[in-house]
């Protein structure tokens, strides 16, 4: 059987086919990912000013989802839209260009011939539960298939997710603390094994809008002069930006100054790797905290302890210093360390390493190194338990197949009642086994006998 997900992220949409054995419905471990479309054009938020052209985006990759399912399965194939950060921001800004996006892609996706379930905008927390959920999936953390075809409950430790996307992250894992704020605490309860989660979503605090909202900060200490200096971009890159680009955001509104929005300021990189952490930090507030401890903006957070896995643009991050710049990310100071390289590197030594955001890693890279360490209170002691990876095996980590399993039930709240049986061709697989195994041996033993008495004469 097969299941289509469609996650309209801030940045971009992408397409996630997926299937398992039609036998098998309510197992684990054999949901796979068939087949994979990236959308081509934007996120779905920015077509607000005119929604048809969202539905129409969608148009290429629902086309070849046609060809990924096979059509007799077109019918029984349940697809859904889900949509995250970039979608939320707009719902504030505007609900009523939120709902008539959502329409247009809703309308598009029933003109095909799939079992179309609906198109809704995630809570942050949904975000970050079904992240967790998919990733401890795959990993087969929660429940797997033996090799003779019966369950196995691997009694083993839940890793923590932590997602990084456009317009927000979110960061999601299984604690034995108390959770002093009732809205962080999800009960799940999977295959019988109640799990109690911890998950926050920081709106706003994703690349995209974290980069608008440093630029916002540059301005207000330059006092929005016409050329305004930026430490976090390479020595010898420069580029000119309109302020409405900059504050066309719910997450920058606030800071919005007097000026006319077509306004045009030149940012100068200046590449100062301190400069940069010092206005990357104004982005966070340490200081307010009504809980125990928090991780930052006033928000409760229980002492991160187990394995992690950070996908998205941690991976994406993690992966550029490692492949790029060929340096390893084992401790913090690893990321510090990189991340001031980023920053010192000319524009003139770097464009040889084409690459699209090149300009941002600086900044992106300082983030994630403030947000893990200070944010989230990761130390030479936890960090190290940090995956930083965007798959496990060949299905992609997000929040889409947690969500499908979920809206699918095929993850049961209880328990399998029963060991299932050997499956015949197991037993098929067995017996073949067992007659090589004791033809070998007679062989070997007649072998032998041949061997001693000949030897004897």
């Amino acid at each position: 059987q097969y299941g289509i997900v469609l996650d309209a992220g801030s940045s971009h949409t992408a397409m996630f086919v997926y299937k398992w054995p039609a036998d098998k419905e309510n197992d684990t471990g054999v949901v796979s990912e068939h087949g994979m479309c990236d959308v081509e054009g934007p996120g779905i938020s920015s077509y607000s000013s005119h929604p048809p052209a969202a539905g129409t985006s969608l148009v290429q990759c629902l086309n070849q989802a046609l060809r990924d399912v096979p059509k007799e399965k077109h019918m029984a194939t349940p697809l859904y839209l889900g949509a995250t950060a970039g979608m939320r921001l707009l719902n504030i800004a505007d609900p009523q260009a939120s709902d008539a996006v959502l329409r247009a892609v809703a309308g598009t996706l029933k003109t095909y011939p799939f079992d179309f379930r609906g198109a809704k905008i995630l809570s942050g927390e949904e975000e970050g539960v079904f992240g967790w959920v998919t990733a401890n999936y795959l990993l087969e953390n929660f429940i797997k298939r033996g090799w003779l075809g019966e369950w196995i409950q691997p009694h083993r430790k839940t890793l923590g997710a932590m997602d990084f996307g456009g317009a927000s992250t979110q960061i999601t894992f299984e604690t034995q603390d108390t959770i002093e704020n009732p809205r962080n605490e999800v009960m799940l309860k999977l295959y019988g094994q109640v799990y109690k989660v911890y998950t926050h979503s920081f709106l706003c605090y994703g690349r995209d809008q974290v980069l608008k909202r440093l630029f916002s900060k540059l301005l207000q200490a330059e006092s929005y002069q016409g050329t305004i200096p930026n430490p976090c971009w390479p020595m010898g890159y420069n580029k000119s930006l309109s302020l409405s680009s900059i504050y066309d955001s719910p997450c920058t509104e606030k800071e919005r100054p007097s000026l006319i929005l077509n306004t045009t300021v030149t940012l100068v990189g200046t590449g100062n790797g301190n400069l940069c952490a010092l206005h990357v930090s104004k982005l966070f507030n340490f200081t307010t905290c009504s809980f125990s401890h928090c991780s930052f903006d006033g928000v409760f957070q229980p002492k991160v302890s187990g394995n992690f896995i950070a996908f998205s643009a941690f991976f994406y991050t993690v992966d550029f210093i490692q492949t790029v710049m060929e340096r390893p990310v084992h401790l913090p100071s690893d990321l510090k360390d990189a991340a001031e390289t980023i920053c010192a590197t000319s524009w003139r030594e770097a464009t040889p390493k084409l690459e699209k955001r090149l300009p941002d890693y600086c900044a992106v890279s300082t983030f994630v190194y403030l947000l893990i360490t200070r944010g989230y209170n990761f130390n030479n002691h936890s960090f190290p338990n940090i995956a930083f990876q965007k798959k496990a095996g060949e299905t992609s980590i997000g929040w889409a197949l947690g969500y499908m399993l979920n809206l699918t039930n095929m993850i049961p709240a209880e328990k399998p009642s029963s060991h299932k049986s050997m499956l015949y061709n197991y037993w098929v697989i067995l017996i073949l086994l067992f007659v090589v195994t004791t033809l070998t041996t007679l062989v070997t033993a007649v072998c032998l006998l041949r061997r001693t008495k000949s030897s004897a004469i």
